[in-house]
Formats: structure tokens, C-alpha cells, sequence
């Protein structure tokens, strides 16, 4: 369609723009070493900011590991600092940690199930507490993370994975991509769900759905999905940068939430507004998805890391890319088109060699 053509075309008018005022700028400071696509492999990358650090999580498999780095573009060496257990509702299938800071200790949020392998029927969030404030360790298991509805009746607990706390207006929530219902198949539709957490290592209260695959750009395979979730804000303003379509297709695609109005009750679903789609790929970077965001290491710029397909066979075979993005003059984030591999890139400004 006509639009179609404009729009992608506008679309790369946008990164192409911010790429060469990128160069502009790092040739003006001085700054001529660059990246390229993809910096590693993996999927579900996960970036936490603090102070002049970058903190990684990842998934080894049977735990999880963290890494901590100066650059956007190294994350370091990673070191497990958790193990599942050999018993328990989180033995297996240790998808998509995170790792947050709260009041002296760092929090790691992840999906875990009781039985490894498919159907994949049996995930819940959970989250670890480190016992000081070493992001290396020791942690503790802290327990399964409620996301029912009947709260807090434990047995209504629900499916729920990608779990990301977020704090609006001083008041910290989590938000999660679940099951209305929990089904004996992984043939199961996922929305976004938000709570009320009263401290980082408990909700309290029943979860409201926010978003469901319910526009066409969301819609169109054998099982459309919302997923991945994570929190975005700048000058006040909250968005949701979500993940949608299937992970294991080409046509996996970020989405997006906005609070309409700082001042709203995160709570309400009429509060928020959907847009999208916001980041899609292309025939030379395929489904891209499950994102997280950082500033370059002297803070004057925003930076995207997400994971792509390696192929457009069905699968989970993905790696890991990042990228800058642009505000616009709403408020808005700009994400534009992904830059394929092997495009020389400037270093996250403040980052050398």
C-alpha cells in the first residue's frame, strides 16, 4: 500500500538523520572509533544503569549470571550468581532475568517453571535479593511473585513471565506479560498485566490487564502475543515498550503504552494510550524484539538494545544489537529502522576503547 511505502521510507529518513548527526558529533568531539551489529549472542538482553556502570543479566541455562561493565558495547564477564534448585516451582526454564537496585540491595526478576522443556505451561516470575550490596552475590530466593486475581489466594496465581518493576509517581508496580488462564498448552494468547508492589519483593494486590494483541499490527499469526514489557520514561512522561507478534517469526515488533498524563492512575486501563508498531524489522535485520534501554556513559544520549533473528527459519536462534534512538518534539521516542550488520556505528558517547 502507498502508506506503507511512505511510511517505512520516512522511517528511514529518521535513523539515517540521527546516524549522521551521531558521526557529526563524534567527529566534532574527537571521537572516530565505532561498532557494529550485532556486539554479541543471546537474546533478551537486559541493561541496568547506576552510577557509571552497566549491569547485565542474563540466563546460563540452569541460573542466571550478571556481568558488570564501563561500556554499552562490552558487557564484561559474566558470573552466575544463582542456581535453580533441583526441586521446586522454578527448576527449569530460567527465561529473561533482570536485574534492579532498590534501598542497598540489587533484585533479580525472572520466569522460571516446575517442569523443563515444553509445553511451556508451567512459568511464573519470581525474584532473587542479594544479601548485600554486591550485584555479584550472594542472593537469596525470595519466592514466586503473586500475579492472580483473587489476591492474596495463592492458588490463583497465573502464568506470567517478562516481569519488570517500574516506579510512577513514587509508587512502585510491576508489569508482566500473562495468561487470563491457566491452560494445559503454550497455544495461549498473552497480554500485559500491571499490580501494586509494596515493597521490590511483593505484590500486593490483583493485576489488571492493560494491553492484549487486539490491533491489526499486532495480529496476523498463528498466535499473537504481548510480551516483553519495559518501562521507558523521560521528562515525567511513562511508556511501556512492549514486544509483539511471535518471538519465534520474522515478524516480532515492538509496541508501545503512554500514560496519557503524569498524574493518572497507572492502574486504569483507560489511562493508557497504544501506538505502534514502533520498531519493526527489515529484510536484512529480522524480528526484533524484547528491548531494554540506557544512556551513553556521559548521559547525552539514549540507546536501544534488543535482539534480532538470525534467520527467517522458525526458531529462537538470536542475537543481540543496540542501537541510539531520538526523542521527538512530543515527547515521544523515536526508535526509527534497525541498523544492519556491519554498519559502522559511533561508540555510546563517553565510551572509548
Amino acid at each position: 500500500m502507498p502508506w506503507q511505502k511512505s511510511d517505512v521510507f520516512f522511517r528511514s529518513m529518521q535513523v539515517g538523520l540521527t546516524l549522521l548527526s551521531l558521526l557529526l558529533i563524534s567527529s566534532a568531539h574527537g571521537q572516530e572509533q565505532t561498532f557494529t551489529n550485532p556486539i554479541r549472542e543471546g537474546a533478551d538482553p537486559w541493561v541496568y544503569q547506576k552510577d557509571d556502570r552497566y549491569y547485565y543479566s542474563m540466563s546460563t541455562g540452569s541460573g542466571i549470571a550478571v556481568s558488570v561493565s564501563s561500556k554499552l558495547t562490552d558487557q564484561g564477564t559474566p558470573v552466575e550468581v544463582w542456581k535453580a534448585p533441583e526441586n521446586g516451582w522454578n527448576r527449569a526454564n530460567i527465561w529473561a532475568p533482570e536485574i534492579h537496585f532498590f534501598d542497598g540491595h540489587w533484585y533479580i526478576y525472572y520466569a522460571a517453571g516446575k517442569e523443563p522443556g515444553t509445553p511451556f505451561i508451567h512459568q511464573r516470575s519470581g525474584v532473587l535479593k542479594s544479601v548485600g550490596p554486591d550485584p555479584l552475590g550472594p542472593y537469596e530466593d525470595r519466592g514466586m511473585l503473586y500475579t492472580g486475581d483473587r489476591y492474596p489466594d495463592l492458588q490463583s496465581i497465573k502464568w506470567a513471565i517478562d516481569l519488570s518493576p517500574v516506579t510512577i509517581r513514587g509508587q512502585l508496580y510491576a508489569i508482566w506479560s500473562g495468561w487470563e488462564e491457566n491452560r494445559p498448552t503454550d497455544k495461549t494468547p498473552q497480554h500485559l498485566y500491571i499490580a501494586k508492589m509494596c515493597t521490590p519483593e511483593t505484590i500486593c494486590g490483583n493485576r489488571v490487564k492493560l494491553s492484549s494483541p487486539d490491533q491489526a499490527w499486532e495480529r496476523g499469526g498463528p498466535l499473537d502475543l504481548n510480551e516483553g514489557p519495559q518501562p521507558l520514561t523521560r521528562g515525567g512522561e511513562t511508556f511501556i515498550i512492549y514486544s509483539t507478534r511471535e518471538s519465534w517469526l520474522t515478524e516480532y515488533r515492538l509496541g508501545q503504552l503512554k500514560l496519557k498524563s503524569p498524574g493518572l492512575d497507572p492502574l486504569l486501563p483507560s489511562n493508557w494510550v497504544k501506538s505502534g508498531p514502533v520498531f519493526v524489522g527489515t529484510d536484512q535485520v529480522l524480528g526484533v524484539g524484547h528491548c531494554s534501554f540506557a544512556t551513553s556513559p556521559d548521559g547525552s544520549e539514549h540507546w536501544l538494545l534488543y535482539h534480532s533473528k538470525k534467520s527467517a527459519k522458525p526458531g529462537w536462534d538470536r542475537d543481540i544489537r543496540l542501537q541510539p534512538f531520538s526523542w521527538d518534539t512530543f515527547g515521544n521516542p523515536v526508535f526509527g529502522m534497525p541498523v544492519p550488520a556491519g554498519i559502522p556505528l559511533p561508540l555510546p558517547s563517553g565510551e572509548t576503547e
